[in-house]
């Protein structure tokens, strides 16, 4: 990976009259390492932060972990290197890469290189194209760093990469999930690819049941609601990244057939809370995170009674990165199945207000 300084932390620009949303303020800080991602489409950069392994050619697992709105990579990857820390994975040989999707507004703050690709504040969530300098997705970026990761030139003992994301990032996941050929790609290279994927705002539905007050699943009100099965919600209107693939019903089958852990926090219950995503589509979904995530699964579950997903719902966990992968269950979906948790190093690690959250 090609390693240049970019630019360093600047102060808060808000101010105490200043009403708007948290994420749209530029970032603090931009990644300073460069992920080249160059389709028919065009050409562009996207920037990192990195840790963990410093040896390429002893890296095992890479995991790639996708921040939420506020696009504060930096504070996932502290957060993700407590958890590693924290785990029994800690001294192995775990490359740890947060990739930054950048809004326009960070580019023009920083004045930034001109070639790092920027989006519309949250469109890179759904996998839209950004808005320069080439009209690339987020799963563009992803689909570079996948292929980068599983090039045995570069990471010849790689055996796993690890895509897991919290809020914002994990819709990208979740997204990514469905859309991408990765997985299949990754396994004739002998390596495995996993999701994880914990309170994302909304769900991908594959027809148009939705959760009902009565625990059911019905229809949809697509008379109140007319945009309730587009994407990213549901399989109509899918972005660009995906013009060539399959059907609603291909891409389900092939989904449920991907290795894929969903984290829900017990707390994540606040139907007010201020990053939760209460559009018409979303809340046809249920009233929060906790809600959705629950229904989503039921569906899963409904339509494919012997589906291998793994589910973990974590308690005294609300929307905060760092409770969720700093948990038991966080550690085990990241780090795998056989990884455990330190109690003396979560302790000295707890969750600190400087986490990363959505």
């Amino acid at each position: 990976m090609n390693v240049q300084p970019i630019v360093s932390d600047v102060s808060d620009v808000s101010s105490a009259g200043d009403k708007r949303p948290r994420n749209e303020y530029p970032v603090r800080a931009i990644g300073d390492v460069r992920l080249p991602v160059v389709t028919a489409q065009g050409s562009g950069n996207v920037p990192m932060f990195v840790g963990g392994c410093a040896a390429s050619e002893r890296a095992t697992r890479a995991l790639v972990v996708l921040h939420g709105r506020l696009r504060d990579a930096d504070a996932y990857l502290r957060s993700t290197l407590r958890a590693r820390t924290a785990s029994s994975a800690h001294d192995d040989a775990t490359l740890v890469i947060v990739p930054q999707f950048l809004a326009s507004a960070d580019v023009e703050h920083h004045r930034a290189h001109a070639d790092f690709l920027h989006w519309e504040w949250t469109a890179w969530m759904g996998g839209a194209d950004a808005r320069g300098p080439a009209p690339l997705s987020s799963f563009d970026a992803l689909d570079a760093l996948v292929a980068q990761l599983a090039d045995r030139s570069r990471y010849p003992a790689l055996r796993e990469i690890v895509i897991a994301g919290h809020s914002g990032g994990a819709q990208v996941a979740h997204r990514y999930a469905i859309l991408s050929a990765a997985p299949e790609q990754c396994a004739q290279l002998g390596v495995s690819l996993r999701f994880v994927i914990a309170n994302p705002s909304s769900w991908v539905y594959f027809d148009s049941l939705r959760p009902q007050p009565d625990g059911a699943f019905g229809p949809a009100d697509h008379t109140a609601c007319p945009d309730v099965d587009d994407w990213k919600y549901g399989m109509r209107k899918l972005p660009r990244y995906a013009a060539a693939t399959p059907d609603a019903a291909t891409l389900e089958h092939r989904y449920v057939g991907r290795e894929v852990v969903y984290l829900a926090g017990e707390l994540d219950c606040d139907p007010a809370h201020a990053a939760l995503d209460r559009s018409c589509a979303a809340s046809a979904q249920g009233p929060h995170r906790l809600a959705r995530a629950r229904a989503y699964y039921a569906y899963l579950r409904a339509r494919h009674p012997q589906l291998r997903h793994a589910w973990f719902e974590v308690p005294d966990a609300g929307h905060n990165a760092e409770a969720m992968f700093l948990s038991e269950s966080g550690i085990h979906a990241l780090f795998g199945a056989h990884a455990t948790i330190d109690a003396k190093r979560a302790a000295d690690r707890a969750p600190s207000a400087g986490g990363a959250d959505d």
